[in-house]
């Protein structure tokens, strides 16, 4: 894979977690604290390499993840897993740990333990068919066991994440967009791909 600048991999980032959004040079430059042309260079040059695809809406173009493009679905999974390996390290201490439960297929880090030194409990959510219930409740028992802040997880079954991000449902999508994938990232981009970009392939 090509070299990746910070502004890239942000910019990547936002489009693909921001399910409910819709970017253009203008508004992301916001985001990522650039100016507008250096945006739409960014976004240009990823188009380039197909890892975006752009749609014009009046006068204004839009971008959008290539999902349709294996490289780009593969360059998104890359970047999910930096977004682990470049977190903090108190955050790092917790996804070092959450990488170890059992009998889950996707694994997101969200809440006040991203954004605060000082936090009640450690939020996942998990996505896991029924079958896995009880291997995954016995994980997260042992791991509680021996630590002081407990885990709190939010399950949801494939078919169930599907539905609530089809129905924009604001607590799921913002985990989605503020979150910090774990493990899963095949999953929740065919996921992502399914709900937000299915009616385009």
């Amino acid at each position: 894979m090509q070299t990746i600048t910070k502004n890239e991999m942000r910019a990547i980032l936002i489009i693909f977690k921001d399910i409910d959004g819709h970017y253009n040079a203008n508004n992301l430059s916001k985001k990522i604290g650039l100016s507008s042309m250096g945006t739409l260079k960014i976004l240009k040059r990823l188009e380039v390499q197909n890892i975006l695809k752009s749609t014009m809406f009046g006068k204004a173009v839009f971008y959008k993840v290539n999902l349709d493009n294996d490289y780009a679905r593969n360059y998104i999974e890359f970047l999910l897993k930096k977004e682990a390996e470049d977190a903090a390290p108190r955050i790092k201490r917790w996804i070092r740990e959450l990488r170890n439960v059992r009998d889950a297929k996707i694994g997101i880090l969200f809440g006040s333990v991203l954004t605060e030194e000082k936090f009640n409990d450690v939020d996942l959510l998990v996505v896991l068919e029924q079958s896995q219930n009880r291997g995954f409740n016995k994980s997260i028992g042992e791991i509680n066991k021996i630590n002081i802040k407990r885990i709190h997880a939010v399950k949801q079954t494939k078919e169930d994440l599907k539905l609530n991000l089809g129905k924009k449902d604001e607590v799921v999508l913002s985990i989605i967009k503020n979150g910090i994938v774990l493990f899963g990232y095949d999953e929740i981009v065919e996921v992502i791909k399914d709900v937000a970009y299915g009616k385009e392939s």
